[in-house]
Formats: C-alpha cells, sequence, structure tokens
C-alpha cells in the first residue's frame, strides 16, 4: 500500500516532465522550422561531400593547432565551394529560363494571331472532339478556343512577370539563406560527429536501432541524389544539348520539363520529346520528327531505363509507383523539398516499422 502511494507521486512526477518536454520539443521545433530548408540542403550536402573531405583531412592531427587549423580551412573550402558551384549555375539556368519562356509565349501568341490554316483546321477538331464528348452540352468555336488560349497565354506572361517580381524583391532573403547555408556546412564538417550525436540522444530507442537508422539515412541520402537527382539532371543536359542540335525552340524551357517528369514511372521523359517529334513531323519536317524520337528514345530516356537501375542495384527496396508517389506527395506538401523529403520519410517509416517488429519479436506474414 505504501509503496502504491509512493509511486503514484512519481508517475505523476513523470507525467509533468513528459507534459514539459514535449512542449518545450514543440518549441524548439517551431524555432527551427523557418530554416528547414537551409539545414535539409546543408545535412544532404554534408553527407554526400563527407566522404571526401574525411580524405583530405586524413592526415590532420587536430590535437595540435596546425591540425585544426588546416581542418577548419579545408571546411571553409568545402562550405564556400559547395554554395558557389550550385549558385552560379543554378543562377544562369533561371537567367535564361526565364528569357526562354518569355520568348516561346510570345512566339505562340503571335503564330496563333496568324491565324493559320493548320491551326484554325486543329482547333475545328477540338471543338468537334468537345461537342462529340459533351453531347451537344458543351458548345464552343474555334474562335472562342483561340481566346481562350490567347488569354491564357496572357496571363502566364503576367503571372512570369509577377514571379520575377518577387524574387527580385526576395534577393536579400535569398543571400541570407545562402550564408545561413555555408554556415551550417562549416560547423558540420568541423562538428558533424558531435551534432549527430547530440541529435540522436533525443530518439529514445535503442543503440543499435539508432545505428541501423542512421546508416539508412545515409544510404537513402545517396541512393536518392545519385538514383534519382543526378540521374534527372543528366537527363536535362542530353536533352538540352539535343534540343538544341535540332534547334527547338525554347529547348532549355522543356529540359527543365525532362527533371520533373523524369520521376513519372514508366513514360518519364517520353512526355516532353515525344509531342516535340510529332510537331516536328506535323509541320512537315517528317524526317528531323522521326530523327528527333529515335535519339531522344536513345539518348534520353536510356538514363531513365538503363543507368538508374545500375545506380540503384536494388538498394531502395521499394517499389517505383511508391517512390513516384512519394515524391509527388512530398512536393506538395513540403514544396520543392519534398523531392527528398517524401522517399526519405517513406522509407524511413518502413525502416522503423521493421525495428518495431523485430523489438517485439513479431512475424510479417
Amino acid at each position: 500500500m505504501e509503496n502504491g502511494m509512493a509511486g503514484k507521486p512519481r508517475r505523476i512526477q513523470s507525467i509533468i516532465f513528459g507534459a514539459i518536454l514535449l512542449i518545450l520539443f514543440i518549441l524548439v521545433c517551431r524555432l527551427f522550422a523557418p530554416f528547414l530548408t537551409v539545414i535539409l540542403w546543408s545535412i544532404l550536402f554534408y553527407v554526400l561531400l563527407k566522404p571526401l573531405y574525411q580524405k583530405c583531412t586524413a592526415g590532420c592531427n587536430i590535437t595540435t593547432i596546425k591540425g585544426k587549423i588546416i581542418r577548419n580551412a579545408l571546411a571553409a573550402v568545402f562550405s564556400f565551394g559547395t554554395v558557389i558551384l550550385i549558385i552560379i549555375p543554378l543562377s544562369f539556368v533561371v537567367f535564361q529560363l526565364f528569357l526562354q519562356v518569355t520568348e516561346l509565349i510570345r512566339q505562340v501568341r503571335d503564330y496563333l494571331a496568324l491565324r493559320p490554316f493548320s491551326v484554325d483546321s486543329f482547333l475545328e477538331d477540338v471543338s468537334r472532339i468537345v461537342r462529340e464528348l459533351s453531347s451537344e452540352q458543351i458548345i464552343i468555336n474555334a474562335d472562342e478556343l483561340r481566346s481562350r488560349i490567347l488569354g491564357f497565354l496572357g496571363m502566364g506572361m503576367q503571372r512570369l512577370f509577377v514571379f520575377s517580381g518577387d524574387a527580385a524583391r526576395n534577393v536579400g532573403s535569398f543571400l541570407i539563406s545562402l550564408i545561413f547555408m555555408i554556415f551550417s556546412l562549416f560547423f558540420l564538417f568541423v562538428d558533424g560527429a558531435y551534432l549527430s550525436k547530440l541529435t540522436l540522444r533525443i530518439i529514445p530507442i535503442r543503440k543499435e536501432y539508432i545505428k541501423a537508422l542512421v546508416g539508412k539515412f545515409k544510404e537513402i541520402t545517396l541512393q536518392l541524389v545519385l538514383g534519382y537527382i543526378i540521374v534527372a539532371l543528366a537527363e536535362v543536359v542530353t536533352a538540352f544539348i539535343i534540343f538544341s542540335l535540332f534547334r527547338i525552340h525554347g529547348a532549355l524551357v522543356f529540359s527543365v520539363l525532362i527533371f520533373f517528369f523524369s520521376f513519372f514511372p514508366i513514360i518519364g521523359p517520353a512526355i516532353v520529346w515525344f509531342p516535340l517529334g510529332l510537331m516536328q513531323i506535323l509541320n512537315g519536317n517528317f524526317g528531323r520528327g522521326i530523327l528527333l524520337m529515335i535519339v531522344s528514345s536513345a539518348f534520353i530516356s536510356s538514363i531513365e531505363n538503363f543507368i538508374r537501375p545500375i545506380i540503384l542495384r536494388g538498394r531502395i527496396q521499394l517499389h517505383p509507383l511508391i517512390i513516384f508517389f512519394a515524391i509527388l506527395g512530398g512536393i506538395s506538401t513540403f514544396g520543392f523539398n519534398g523531392i527528398i523529403l517524401g522517399p526519405m520519410i517513406v522509407i524511413i517509416f518502413l525502416t522503423v516499422f521493421d525495428l518495431f517488429l523485430t523489438e517485439h519479436k513479431l512475424e510479417q506474414k
């Protein structure tokens, strides 16, 4: 009886302490939430560059002043170099992309304004198909379709300029984020092991499970970047070269679209290059259109179908359909960060689930 009475205050104390800890944890998450993007991509680059950094600092004796200076200097070089190597190409691509999108919209508007026979015939066919599919409930003629397309293009041009204005006004905050990323990368390179241990102390599970989770996190990060992001970028570069050789207007725009469509299973980049080849055929360039399809299939889609499986080698034991929806759901929830966060959350969840089954000795049937 006395033990029960003595244990009751301890339980109450534990509940209160746990509630305080939970509230403080939520507050800490709120404090770090504005810097989620900076922290996420800093950790990503740190995981990718850590092996190279460790090789460069392998001969440094950090117990001496000279060794610490060399280590800090290399960490600074890696931090600044990573950001510079990303920002310069990215800034150039974004600027060129803006120019090509505006030029492409202008060309389409001018082309529709000329009212060529092929466009009029195509719009009439679309109007007829819409009427037939809707059982005459939706009646829209070719002129209405043209005006709506022109209105849509005009709205797109307007939104593009609004977006560019917002981007110009946010240059200051973007530069501040880059500075934060440099600081984050520097301290990750210098004190990554200590920060990792400090963070993992929050997770109240056994050490072997924490080790398994950390190993899975590193593996997922490397495989997602190499198997999906790098492969998508390789497809973009290849597509840009091919589209430029075939003198496709807006080659950079269509190449960037391939980056996003590369995450679509089965069809992937073909969503972009097949209509481009078809447009060449419809415009009378039959040979060029067929050749564009053949070359795109051989060099762009081959990256998707052959190089990615070689890189992954079955390391990510997850069906491509789940990866696909995880990426889409991640982008919908977290924005561009979702490309990494979506699949990572799903795979870590499955890993934790396997650890739970192991801990409770449950069999998967």
